[in-house]
């Protein structure tokens, strides 16, 4: 079988570019330690409503930790508790989300806080509002039927 030199050449460079980002993965993940970023904790779906925090969700005030304060929602059909919150400007705040049911999404828009609640799962993410206004939470998983009536707003005041 013959060859044409070309080909060799363009062969050879994709196995040696394989190869090199092969490396690159294997490094970083074997010898940095760097990991996919996993749902370390969990949660029954079926009890939601009575676990600490989501038991009470809503923004609330932390002392003693990196973040000023923890704004926990609940993902259930067609709908996100709390439906409305106020964030103080400046506020460093840790996002806690989960679901009751299904998959959704959990998407700030005007924000990079963009995650999926899985029943079972608890979402974290930590961020800091320095911009006054309104900010959309929207699902942008398909949920359902109404999925386009699941929505929350954060205002971010003074």
């Amino acid at each position: 079988m013959h060859i044409h030199k070309y080909e060799k050449i363009w062969l050879a460079f994709g196995l040696a570019s394989l190869i090199v980002f092969l490396t690159v993965i294997g490094i970083s993940a074997f010898y940095l330690g760097n990991k996919p970023p996993s749902c370390l904790t969990t949660i029954n779906p079926e009890k939601v409503d009575q676990t600490v925090p989501f038991n009470h969700p809503g923004l609330h005030k932390v002392e003693g930790k990196e973040w000023d304060y923890e704004l926990v929602y609940v993902a259930q059909t067609f709908s996100y508790t709390p439906a409305e919150v106020k964030i103080p400007l400046g506020a460093k705040v840790k996002v806690i989300a989960t679901t009751k049911d299904v998959v959704h999404g959990f998407e700030v828009a005007g924000t990079n806080i963009n995650m999926m609640l899985e029943p079972g799962y608890v979402s974290e993410y930590v961020t800091t509002f320095n911009k006054e206004g309104e900010y959309l939470l929207l699902c942008n998983e398909y949920c359902g039927t109404g999925h386009h009536l699941m929505s929350s707003k954060i205002e971010v005041v003074k």
